[in-house]
Formats: C-alpha cells, sequence, structure tokens
C-alpha cells in the first residue's frame, strides 16, 4: 500500500479551514467548482472536472466517513478512477499560534507508480488553493487550477 502525504499551514482560525473542507460550497471554492450532493457522515459528494472549453476530464464520488467540527475531515472514494477506489482522504486538523495545521493523507493506494506522483502534486497544488481561498476568499479550482503535466 502506498499513501499520499501533504502538511500545509494556514493562517486562519480553525473554523474557517473547517468549513472549507467540510462542505459542499467550501470543497467548490478550493478542489473543482463542479461539487455537488451533500457533505454529512453516511451521504456522498460527488465532483467532476472539467477541462477549460467545459469537457470532462475526470469524476469522482466519496461517502464522508467523518466530519469532526476543528479536527478532521475523512472520506472513502467510490467512485473514480480505479487506482482511487476504496482510497481514503483524510485532513487531520490543528492549530499552532495563528496557523491551522492541515496533516493531508490520500493513504490505501494499491502501488504507487506514475499516476500517484501526478495525484499527489495536484493534491499540493489544491492545498495551497484552499489556503488561498480561506487566506484571501479566493481559490483556485478546478478548471482554474494549477496545470502540472500532459494530464490535465
Amino acid at each position: 500500500m502506498a499513501n499520499i502525504m501533504h502538511k500545509i499551514g494556514i493562517k486562519a482560525p480553525l473554523f474557517k479551514v473547517y468549513a472549507a473542507l467540510s462542505t459542499v460550497e467550501g470543497i467548490a471554492g478550493w478542489w473543482t467548482k463542479d461539487t455537488s450532493s451533500s457533505s454529512k457522515v453516511g451521504e456522498q459528494i460527488r465532483v467532476r472536472f472539467l477541462s477549460t472549453a467545459g469537457k470532462e476530464i475526470g469524476s469522482m464520488a466519496m461517502d464522508v466517513v467523518a466530519l469532526e467540527p476543528n479536527r478532521k475531515v475523512q472520506w472513502r472514494l467510490t467512485a473514480g478512477p480505479e487506482e482511487w477506489l476504496d482510497t481514503e482522504v483524510i485532513f487531520n486538523l490543528s492549530q499552532d499560534g495563528d496557523y491551522t495545521i492541515v496533516l493531508f493523507g490520500h493513504n490505501n493506494w494499491r502501488e504507487a507508480n506514475e499516476f500517484t506522483a501526478h495525484c499527489s502534486m495536484k493534491w499540493a497544488t489544491f492545498l495551497l488553493s484552499l489556503r488561498e481561498l480561506v487566506e484571501t476568499g479566493k481559490g483556485k479550482p478546478s478548471p482554474n487550477d494549477t496545470k502540472i503535466d500532459n494530464w490535465n
């Protein structure tokens, strides 16, 4: 099994970061604009990634496993790229002075490969988008995200 891990500090209160991670509106502000369904434990969030021309380039669905206010958000991927199926995304939050620390994990990949490397870099850019959203009010969700390679 392989895991992706990142850490980022966001100069904002815990509750603002938690809201950006735990609500459909928040997720649409930093990950992908096309986010729908419901962000409640036991329910499912759906996301679609579009090209700047509006063509779908990917979609996913994830069950909301845990929502612990100002502490943790956890999803289990149930639809999307085969490599993502049954993986889990976890955001652990803590406060350190003026910063909310986000410890991010995308866990339980069957193997580390080129796609894992691509996704790790994309998660890093989306975590920077999360920080921009919370600190400035404007993130860079797909399709306006940072392009990193020939896959997006």
